[in-house]
């Protein structure tokens, strides 16, 4: 053998040996305070991985093929499950996606509000534009509509044959792996379905062993109805059903929260499988037109009721206005003042406005007006926080609203480490194990050998959010590192240009 065929022996065999190394190769998370997932109590530990799994966890040693990481005494817990989320778009644009990672987010559930992608289309596009978390996704009801009575006819009732296609097609995406069946009943495209139409859907998902998640009909002035509309599903259909983003939006309905849960308890004891989850904040993030509950953006009494009892002009911010950028970050009250306006004759003019720019500019992508409204009081958003079947949601994404960065980090800091609402294992545990079960996610939410390695090491003693309006994109402390798949994704505020995201079917 010559001197070149021994040379080119040797890099194969160090090639091959440097292959099974990395083959061998493990993470050891030392010096951590482990919190499972399961609610239990924290303990001291250790996690050991293997590619995209949890191979061991207990007290355990380093080995010649582990990289070790030292947790500093912090915790480790399961990478964070967003319940309600409207975050894919913003990873696919920002791929270091820091609107997630930086409050501890490893997987995010689309679909919500009634609105989703084709499952087969969802999977050709992560695969074109991987993203840092993991995808789960319902089927939109508003999707379904648009599909089968075109978008400019949705203003009525679905016929029973329209009703008929829609079930078709709801079937094929849950064969696909699709959680369920998702409902923005509140929205113009979903809001002239009867509850006959939403019903039907429901059986085709109960039929499938799925899950129907609901942003009810009404969060103010019919809610009573709205929430007799999904308790209803429920017990007909005999299968889970989730209110999205859970408040009490309606000033004079404040501090009923207590009244509310007892509602809900009441189902749950007749069997009724309801649960719901919740996001951090007294304001949300919507359209204009949600103010009108009767769709009737003209009429100046609808609009008076708006503004003194649906939310605060004074302390709710246009976040999205494409015909007027200039009106963006400014109160409804302070554009009122600027149009020498009342701040009902303000809304109005609002809504007029932005439905004639999006009649004149039928290709504009994206929001057209979106506001982050001030609706609610703290002391039910607290109370929904700790109510045993609620789960945290961000309802985030890389817009206006600080949920989209701050969610989770600030349900840990404020809620847990500041209020001491609710046990730090609890508020884990809401976030985690108790949403995979939720969702029927078998191999995440929980830190146990065989597990998927979505973990997230934070600081409870500084974990904090910092975003707010005006500055919603702002990061936050104390999470350390972000795993997903077993890859770290973020480290010390900063991306690490990963994106092992994977599509989480059903």
């Amino acid at each position: 053998m010559n001197k070149l065929s021994k040379c080119t022996l040797m890099v194969v065999i160090i090639l091959l040996q440097l292959k099974g190394f990395a083959q061998n190769a493990t993470t050891l998370i030392t010096n951590v305070q482990i919190i499972n997932g399961t609610g239990a109590k924290a303990f001291k530990g250790a996690v050991r991985i293997k590619n995209d799994r949890i191979v061991e966890v207990g007290n355990l040693k380093a080995n010649a093929s582990d990289h070790v990481v030292n947790g500093h005494g912090y915790v480790l817990a399961p990478g964070f499950i967003d319940a309600h989320s409207h975050h894919l778009g913003d990873l696919q644009k920002n791929i270091n996606g820091l609107s997630t990672a930086n409050q501890g987010i490893s997987t995010i559930v689309i679909g919500q509000d009634g609105g989703s992608y084709p499952m087969d289309s969802l999977a050709a596009d992560m695969k074109l534009k991987p993203v840092v978390a993991n995808v789960a996704s319902y089927v939109g009801h508003s999707s379904l509509r648009e599909e089968v009575m075109g978008e400019k006819n949705l203003f009525r009732n679905a016929t029973q044959s329209e009703i008929d296609k829609m079930k078709v097609i709801l079937q094929s995406e849950l064969n696909k792996g699709a959680l369920g069946l998702s409902t923005g009943l509140e929205y113009e495209q979903a809001f002239y379905s009867n509850r006959d139409e939403v019903l039907q859907l429901a059986k085709v998902a109960a039929n499938a062993n799925t899950r129907y998640i609901s942003h009810i009909r009404s969060e103010d002035v019919t809610m009573a109805d709205a929430l007799d509309e999904i308790i209803q599903i429920g017990k007909i259909t005999k299968m889970p059903v989730q209110i999205s983003h859970i408040k009490l939006a309606k000033k004079s309905d404040w501090g009923t929260a207590d009244k509310m849960i007892r509602q809900l308890e009441q189902a749950r004891t007749q069997g009724v499988q309801i649960t719901a989850d919740v996001y951090p904040y007294t304001f949300w993030n919507s359209t204009l037109r949600v103010l009108f509950p009767a769709r009737d953006y003209t009429n100046l009494a609808s609009a008076q009721l708006a503004v003194t009892q649906l939310f605060d002009p004074t302390a709710s911010y246009i976040v999205q206005y494409a015909p007027n950028t200039a009106y963006v970050g400014k109160t409804l009250a302070e554009i009122a003042s600027i149009r020498k306006q009342s701040n009902a004759q303000c809304l109005i003019s609002l809504v007029a406005i932005a439905a004639d720019f999006k009649e004149k500019n039928p290709g504009y992508k994206g929001s057209i007006e979106a506001i982050a409204a001030k609706s609610m009081e703290e002391k039910d958003v607290s109370k929904f926080i700790a109510w045993e079947n609620a789960v945290i949601c961000s309802d985030g994404n890389g817009g206006g609203h600080p949920r989209g960065y701050g969610s989770f980090t600030r349900v840990l800091g404020k809620y847990v480490r500041d209020e001491k609402l609710i046990p730090l294992e609890k508020a884990i545990y809401k976030m985690t194990g108790q949403t995979a079960n939720y969702l029927g996610i078998k191999d995440r939410g929980i830190i146990e050998i065989g597990k998927k390695a979505d973990l997230v090491l934070f600081d409870p003693n500084t974990v904090m959010d910092h975003a707010v309006i005006g500055n919603s994109h702002a990061l936050s402390d104390g999470i350390s590192m972000l795993w997903v798949n077993g890859q770290v994704v973020y480290k010390n505020k900063k991306a690490t240009g990963n994106r092992p995201g994977e599509l989480i079917k059903r």
